[in-house]
């Protein structure tokens, strides 16, 4: 004869006792209500075969299980989560940051753009330093000015593209000589539109050149966009490592939770054009790999202080263009990481959040 004790003790030999909230017993009708480990419909469809399934070959096919599964309540942290709304078209949102100005983050920022469109990946690139656009000097595209299209219907902006990349900037919008004054919900405005009303198309990725710091317009960056990852980018000095502790720990926050993919370290060696095969240590050695280390994430690249480096970003063709130079591939092998360490991200996040990338280009996920 069933009894309730026979009930609660195969819950605990099936280990499902602490999904139950509540259970009756009826004759041979068994009453239960179970909370499922996650909302989606299939989990609850699957709990609900598994336990038909089991209490039939345990107490046999006279025994009518009734079942009441509900979904989990969201945690606190879930409740918290600072997620965007996806944008069409768009893969895979990088977002490049770093805690302090003066790094470098901009020219890294356009070299990885036009590297990873010269490995075969179609590539957006969106200036977010409201209030010191580079982008449009660095791309050789000053003066020009975003167009209307008509798509499906409403009036989105055209990216501007040079050199394979899509690329929007304040500073299309803004002239050359005047300066962008605004307060913090303008800038985030502005930022909102040049994300939301524009016409990127199909890309596998969006580079986002965030402003130093950790403040108000990276907090709305968060908000508007789903941030596949962070790539974070400093010089080797003390000084600036300190602070991008502080950059790694804004993505790394229990309430935005973003994934850092990983440290570019710029200006890592300085290296004369006369003396190539010399490498000289001005910023301090290995800083990045030791902070790195600490914070349990992955080295992308280091970058040297070469003199072509600054002279290509001042005249408007980044230096990863110059075919079979050597920052060409620095930075070729930079961008194959980054590739590499957002491909191992993307395994263990669910596939709403994390979308495959259509051609690794010579890329292989981390063994």
């Amino acid at each position: 004869m069933l009894t309730k004790e026979k009930v609660q003790n195969f819950l605990k030999e099936i280990e499902v006792d602490d999904l139950v909230s509540n259970f009756q017993l009826m004759g041979n009708d068994v009453y239960i209500d179970m909370t499922a480990h996650s909302p989606a419909m299939h989990e609850k469809k699957k709990l609900e075969a598994a336990m038909k399934q089991a209490f039939a070959s345990e107490f046999g096919e006279e025994i009518n299980l009734k079942l009441k599964i509900v979904s989990p309540e969201p945690s606190e942290v879930q409740l918290s989560q600072i997620k965007g709304k996806q944008i069409p078209g768009i893969q895979n949102i990088i977002a490049i940051a770093s805690g302090k100005g003066g790094v470098g983050k901009s020219t890294v920022s356009a070299n990885l753009a036009v590297t990873l469109a010269k490995m075969g990946f179609k590539v957006g690139l969106l200036d977010a330093d409201i209030y010191g656009p580079s982008v449009p000097t660095m791309f050789d595209t000053e003066g020009q000015k975003p167009i209307s299209v008509d798509v499906n219907g409403k009036s989105l902006m055209k990216p501007i593209e040079n050199y394979g990349v899509k690329m929007l900037s304040i500073g299309y919008f803004s002239g050359a000589n005047q300066a962008v004054v605004w307060r913090g919900p303008m800038a985030s405005k502005a930022l909102n539109q040049m994300i939301r009303d524009a016409a990127w198309g199909e890309l596998d990725f969006l580079l986002i050149d965030l402003p130093p710091g950790t403040g108000d317009i990276h907090l709305s960056i968060i908000q508007e966009v789903p941030v596949t990852g962070a790539v974070i980018v400093s010089t080797p000095q003390h000084v600036a490592l300190a602070d991008v502790r502080k950059g790694i720990a804004m993505f790394q926050m229990e309430s935005i939770n973003i994934p850092v993919l990983g440290l570019v370290e710029n200006m890592a060696y300085f290296t004369p054009e006369e003396l190539p095969d010399n490498k000289y240590y001005i910023f301090g050695n290995q800083g990045a790999q030791y902070l790195a280390e600490d914070l349990n994430i992955p080295v992308l690249g280091e970058i040297p202080l070469i003199q072509s480096i600054r002279e290509a970003g001042d005249v408007g063709r980044p230096a990863a263009l110059q075919e079979n130079s050597k920052i060409a591939e620095i930075y070729t092998e930079t961008a194959k990481k980054m590739v590499e360490s957002l491909v191992e991200r993307n395994k263990f996040l669910p596939p709403t959040e994390a979308v495959k990338i259509t051609t690794m280009a010579g890329c292989s996920p981390k063994k």
